[in-house]
């Protein structure tokens, strides 16, 4: 990459946390029916346990009595104890134990540890990022931004983490290293290892083993690194987006490593992994996600490989979880970007009233690190190793990158602040001009397309943002779930729903719309969004409209005047159902509502399903 004297290299102050794992390993069966589960109890509810730094035992309470009578008993079956995502813990339990574990007071529920998949340049240039301009050089490089990666290791000795030119890391840091010697500098400030919890104690170091933890942290946050290639392909300087990074991979290791990584003080956190839809009080990275945001935490997941059928966007977080799905960027194609064959489909499983995917990124055909050579060619830095792979574990750090790049320029904005920017400024059209095309080379729906590929210069600039306070979030959660136990699983507080209220999924002030049509719905639905003014003081912004197929649409103002910076506006939209709608073979419609003004475009896209 161009690294050349002092480009104040992409300070990756981070690379906040590494999980070894090795997918070929899958969860084993402990020796006597044992198991790792994941423990949820109440807070502190003993005054025997009410001092906080007793908080082990509090969970050691929880444990069978024979555990509980031995201290290494207690310690071999204590896996991770949980401090700040949830209150809880991972311990190696038989499914009887459990059982029993259910009639004590304060618990809450258990749920077995799964093992997650991983989902596996020219692309900053394609991206407009360029060295010493623009949104490159607004940030300087994402200095002082620290980006914590869950996924499986990394080479630390690879150029591509060089710290040269990078400012040491920021005075809130916590986290450490734990590698050997000094390997760790002012871009790698922090390695963690949680491997191992199946058996009870973590060996060995963060090294990456695999090679996936290396390629999407440098593609995060990598150094500059000049003459790139793999078998003579992509030649040129490879860099990152942002340059810092670092992954994790099983549930119990998953929770652990966000519960570290909000205690050490990530900025961002960037997630490249599957796994099946589940309600969200059961998946683990949408409460950790939830814990995140309330510490002002971007989080970006991966929507996962398994299209091109459609609902098969997992886990659709939440948080201002990131959903992204993988384009294809080909030098000198003018339908580039492409969206890949393999990039999962919407719509949510979890909660179809909110759009996924998300966004798209680059994440075929990617170059990036790799901790050993891949076609044994001779290198004048024999460490200067690198791969190119494809999935949408490769667009997740590039948009993790860029989400540190705005969260450098915007310190105030919320993560869904940067989210609503990012979407809402997406561009739609290829490089021809034309609609961004799927593997078939048709127009990509709204459900393979998101709000469109990330444009970060827009992004950086989007005159109007949706934001999404943490509390915000109880109304959405009472109407999708009915069950405040379940609730508070997520929240890890009390909920009382009936205060809070319930509002439709569709009610959230997200940057898109996603509803849902009967067959012989005859009722208008009726939601509100509110947009903040980001940009001049003075703006005025006209309504655009793109109504879906055989819908009818109002939207009350038409008009959006704005006379200072961070003023707020509501707006209310209707939507109605025309006749025949959903019975002519068309399963679904899409759209935009769009706000324009002499300097912005503020696009929301609009999916609606007809059943």
């Amino acid at each position: 990459m161009e690294n050349k004297g002092g480009a104040a290299m992409h300070v990756i102050y981070l690379l906040g946390f590494t999980f070894m794992f090795f997918l070929s390993i899958a969860v084993a069966q402990e020796k006597n029916g044992m198991q790792t589960y994941i423990v949820f109890v109440e807070k502190l509810v003993s005054q025997k346990f009410s001092d906080q730094l007793d908080l082990e035992s509090w969970y050691q309470s929880f444990l069978p009595e024979t555990a509980q009578s031995s201290n290494q008993e207690t310690s071999s079956r204590i896996v991770h104890a949980y401090r700040k995502v949830v209150t809880g813990f991972a311990a190696k339990l038989t499914p009887e134990e459990v059982k029993a574990m259910k009639n004590k007071e304060g618990f809450v529920s258990a749920c077995e540890e799964r093992i997650l998949p991983l989902q596996t340049t020219h692309s900053p240039d394609f991206l407009g990022l360029h060295q010493g301009f623009g949104l490159w050089k607004q940030t300087n490089y994402g200095e002082g931004v620290i980006i914590g990666l869950l996924d499986t290791g990394i080479g630390p000795d690879h150029p591509s983490f060089s710290d040269e030119g990078v400012s040491p890391p920021p005075a809130k840091w916590k986290g450490k290293c734990e590698f050997n010697g000094t390997v760790c500098n002012n871009k790698l400030i922090g390695a963690r290892n949680f491997i191992g919890a199946e058996e009870g104690h973590i060996t060995g170091t963060p090294f990456d083993n695999h090679g996936h933890g290396t390629h999407t942290s440098s593609t995060a946050a990598g150094n500059f690194v000049q003459g790139a290639s793999v078998f003579g392909e992509a030649n040129g300087p490879a860099v990152g987006m942002a340059p810092y990074a670092h992954l994790a991979i099983a549930d119990g290791d998953i929770l652990a490593a966000l519960d570290v990584a909000v205690e050490d003080g990530v900025d961002v956190l960037s997630l490249s992994l599957g796994g099946e839809s589940l309600p969200f009080y059961d998946d683990v990275i949408a409460i950790g996600a939830f814990a995140a945001i309330q510490k002002r935490i971007f989080f970006s997941c991966a929507a996962g490989n398994s299209g091109p059928s459609y609902d098969t966007t997992d886990r659709i977080l939440r948080s201002e979880g990131e959903k992204l799905n993988t384009y294809n960027t080909v030098i000198g194609d003018a339908l580039a970007p492409k969206v890949a064959f393999f990039s999962s489909r919407g719509p949510s499983i979890a909660s179809p009233g909110i759009l996924k995917p998300d966004i798209i990124g680059p994440g075929v055909d990617i170059l990036a690190a790799w901790p050993e050579s891949v076609d044994n060619a001779t290198l004048p830095n024999p460490k200067a190793t690198f791969n190119i792979i494809s999935g949408t574990s490769m667009a997740t750090p590039h948009l993790s990158g860029i989400g540190a790049l705005l969260k450098k320029s915007h310190p105030d904005w919320s993560p869904a602040a940067i989210k609503s920017a990012i979407m809402t400024t997406a561009n739609v059209l290829n490089l021809a001009g034309s609609p961004i095309v799927d593997q078939q080379l048709q127009p990509a729906g709204i459900f393979t397309l998101g709000a469109g590929h990330v444009n970060p210069a827009k992004a950086n600039d989007p005159g109007l943002i949706f934001d999404i306070k943490p509390e915000d979030y109880i109304p959405y959660l009472c109407g999708l779930y009915h069950n405040e136990t379940q609730i508070k699983m997520i929240t890890q507080r009390a909920v009382n729903c009936s205060q809070a209220g319930a509002i439709p999924e569709t009610q959230l002030n997200y940057p898109s719309f996603a509803i849902t049509i009967g067959s012989n719905e005859t009722q208008s639905q009726y939601y509100i969004r509110t947009v903040r003014n980001v940009g001049p003081a003075s703006s005025t912004y006209s309504l655009d409209l793109l109504v879906p197929h055989k819908m009818g649409m109002s939207v009350n103002p038409q008009v959006l005047t704005f006379t200072k910076v961070n003023q707020e506006i509501t707006y209310h939209v209707e939507f109605i159902a025309e006749d025949g709608a959903g019975k002519d073979g068309v399963p679904f419609g899409q759209g935009y509502l769009r706000w324009v003004s002499d300097k912005h475009n503020v696009t929301t896209p609009i999916a609606v399903v007809f059943t």
